[in-house]
Order: C-alpha cells, then structure tokens, then sequence
C-alpha cells in the first residue's frame, strides 16, 4: 500500500496519528527548479493539532508540548517539505519528518546525570598546569628593582 494511502501516520507501536488529524497545505516551492518550479504546487505543510488530539494522553500531550512548544504555533504542530519537486514525495517526506518529531518528543527523559568530585590527581594536575601557565607569564614581564 503506498503511504499516501495509509490509514493513518504510524509514529511508534502504540501511536498512530489518524489521518482526519492530519491537515495539508500545498504551495508553490521557492529556489531552482526550472520549467516545473512556476507551475508545480511541491512545497508541502503538513499540521497537527497536538492539543485537540484524541489519541494522546494527558502524559504525552504535556511531553509533546513541553518539548516542542517553541516549534508549536497554538497547539499546532506544522512540518514542511520542499526538497523535492514531486509532491508525492514531499508528502512522503513531511510525514516521515512529523512521525519522527513525534516519537523524539514522546522518548521518555534519559537517565539523570550523577554529580561526581574531581579526583585528587585531576585536581592537582589542574594546579600544576596553572602554576606553570603563571610562571611562563611572570618570565615574561620586565624585571622588578
């Protein structure tokens, strides 16, 4: 089945972004192209209103809008894709780039770093470099009377 045709845009196992979501919008793409680029509508915007989802929970809408609000415009997730000058392929590829934005948001949070103390030796090695860097200078300025 191509994937224009499929049901709905798979992001992870468990999620799946039903295509009634999902709204286009087509325009013409900018930069070269020649002949097609005036004629062609290419350039693809793919959107997704995260707050009014129905397939989220509460846990990974929060997630999502924690992690994505800056790209987010109302609640609105929009991704764009005007590489190629096929439509059909840039639809393929704003759904995979949305699918992929998705699942990187709703990752859970890695584990939290654990504070260490410099070792003895790494710290007196840091003295040392200091004390030279100190002394290199102190050669350099003029002697004192």
């Amino acid at each position: 089945m191509p994937a224009h045709a499929r049901p709905g845009l798979r992001v992870t196992n468990a999620l799946a972004i039903p295509e009634a979501e999902l709204s286009w919008r087509f325009s013409r793409s900018s930069g070269p192209g020649g002949q097609g680029v005036n004629t062609a509508d290419s350039r693809v915007e793919l959107s997704w209103d995260v707050t009014a989802s129905h397939v989220l929970t509460e846990v990974q809408r929060d997630r999502i809008v924690e992690r994505l609000g800056r790209r987010m415009a109302g609640g609105v997730l929009t991704v764009v894709a005007s590489e190629h000058r096929a439509q059909l392929r840039n639809r393929d590829a704003a759904r995979s780039r949305l699918a992929a934005l998705v699942a990187d948001a709703l990752a859970p949070p890695g584990p939290r770093r654990r504070a260490t103390r410099p070792t003895r030796g790494s710290v007196a090695r840091r003295i040392d470099a200091k004390k030279r860097r100190s002394g290199i200078k102190q050669m350099r300025r003029p002697p004192q009377d």
